[in-house]
């Protein structure tokens, strides 16, 4: 299968433990869902800004996705907890739980979100 890459933002705009990106994903039929790019371990990871317990937004003010520790990604609304690195909740809730994971990379200053071409 061909694929294609968008852009999402400039691999500075990521800093280990730092805020994260939002974004727009569009699926299929033309709907658009909240996703999220954060830098974990030095590396990127996205997901859908979706908490696995109940469909609410993760971020508790527009890119804050991780904890007061800033290791964790944190639900603003029930709290439970994710590990950056898989998208798995480790407590709370929905432990147990993922969330949707993106594909993402870095390549020449910038972090680009994979998508398969239709």
């Amino acid at each position: 299968m061909a694929e294609s890459a968008r852009l999402i933002c400039g691999s500075a705009a990521l800093a280990d433990g730092g805020d994260g990106v939002r974004f727009e994903l569009e699926r299929e039929r033309g709907a658009v869902v909240p996703a999220f790019v954060v830098r974990a371990g030095g590396v990127v990871r996205a997901f859908v800004n979706r908490c696995a317990h109940v469909p609410v937004e993760l971020d508790w003010m527009p890119g804050r996705f991780l904890g007061v520790d800033r290791r964790l990604i944190i639900c603003a609304t029930h709290g439970a907890l994710y590990d950056p690195a898989t998208g798995r909740c480790v407590a709370g809730p929905c432990e147990g739980a993922s969330l949707e994971a993106l594909e993402v990379f870095e390549r020449d200053g910038g972090v680009y979100l994979r998508l398969p071409l239709p």
